[in-house]
């Protein structure tokens, strides 16, 4: 059992979903929440400075440049209808991006053509998403949208060659990068991405209710603001000062008052992330990774996700069996998972042990009817 991770009735396998905390994080919590009971805001000035602490952290994970290129937003979603709506259309744009993205990364798309009178073109992708939606773009393509890693098949994305090529046609790249962060290296200027946004309670181990988000420092004037306060001025804090001119900063898109619970969270959490090392996690998923592949095999299972292009998902269809029965099966049997992309979706995280992993495919050995 890890330390940080003392479960001892479920095995964790849905990062892709909602993730597990670690000890630290619920200590977090729990004593912001001591503090506040205690004497309320009086250590305001202390909390402003784990607001910057945090955003060096998560600086830290995505690659970029400098924390002034990260904002803290309330979700993924939030995000993304911040570039959707935020960036200056014109007549003839086009938008590019994957059939089958989960609704975050599909709705906000469609909502803005309908608004903008943008043709929004959803590209079915096959084995090279890279060359299928470079194959969609032209002269008119404005941005391409994708997931690093896509939420049901489990398939990464090449966003270093898809973001080196848009980058080269003169074309804005947009990534969702919720399936990848806390899980895989990520650098976001290495990739040439434009925009990037993720939520926290996923391979971050953080709750929900706060993500992170980065805009490009040399495109962030022309996103023009969606939402406005205080917070989100030049001068923030000097509330007599008339001006409306925004922080120079991704702290333009931080409208109003943080989320300080979330804050103390999401540092607790990135700051194991950091502390073990994304390359180390990266190492042990992948270990799970492929030994959960070969033994789902051996009984029989097709694994839909293929190996050259594995993140932290691991989607697979069991032999000859109702998916809704084997998951719910495996749920009573402390497994928590999800059925997505015509399959069983395993994500697990670079914690769980062993042990852990092996109950796991007792249990799918379990609603699969075979024989110990």
């Amino acid at each position: 059992m890890h330390p940080e991770f003392p479960q001892q009735d479920i095995i964790h396998l849905n990062h892709a979903a909602v993730g597990a905390w670690p000890r630290r994080t619920e200590e977090a919590v729990c004593e912001f929440a001591r503090e506040n009971v205690r004497q309320g805001s009086k250590d305001y000035g202390r909390w402003l400075k784990q607001v910057d602490a945090t955003r060096e952290l998560a600086r830290a994970l995505i690659g970029a440049r400098d924390a002034a290129d990260i904002a803290f937003v309330k979700n993924t979603s939030e995000a993304l209808s911040m570039v959707a709506f935020g960036l200056p259309w014109s007549a003839g744009d086009n938008i590019v991006f994957p059939a089958g993205e989960f609704p975050s990364n599909r709705v906000v798309w469609h909502a803005a053509g309908e608004r903008f009178g943008v043709e929004v073109r959803e590209v079915e992708v096959g084995d090279e998403p890279e060359r299928d939606l470079l194959a969609a773009c032209d002269r008119q393509t404005r941005l391409v949208a994708t997931s690093a890693v896509r939420y049901d098949s489990g398939i990464r994305v090449d966003i270093q060659a898809l973001g080196a090529e848009l980058r080269a046609r003169g074309i804005l790249f947009c990534v969702d990068a919720i399936q990848h962060l806390g899980a895989l290296h990520f650098d976001a200027p290495g990739c040439h991405a434009d925009f990037v946004m993720a939520d926290g309670h996923k391979w971050m181990l953080a709750p929900e209710g706060i993500g992170i988000f980065y805009v490009n420092p040399e495109i962030r004037e022309q996103l023009r603001l969606q939402e406005y306060g205080w917070n989100m001025l030049a001068h923030a804090g000097d509330f007599a000062n008339p001006s409306l001119t925004p922080a120079p900063s991704a702290r333009r898109f931080e409208p109003g008052s943080h989320n300080m619970l979330g804050i103390h969270a999401l540092h607790a959490s990135l700051s194991l992330l950091l502390e073990v090392g994304i390359e180390n996690i990266d190492h042990d998923i992948c270990f799970h990774w492929h030994h959960l592949a070969e033994e789902l095999e051996a009984m029989g299972c097709e694994v839909l996700t293929p190996r050259v292009r594995r993140a932290g998902i691991l989607t697979f269809r069991p032999p000859a069996a109702d998916l809704d029965t084997v998951y719910a099966q495996l749920q009573a049997g402390g497994v928590l998972c999800a059925v997505r992309g015509g399959g069983i979706r395993f994500s697990p995280h670079y914690y769980l042990t062993d042990q852990q992993i092996e109950r796991a495919l007792d249990q799918v050995q379990k609603a699969l009817g075979i024989a110990a």
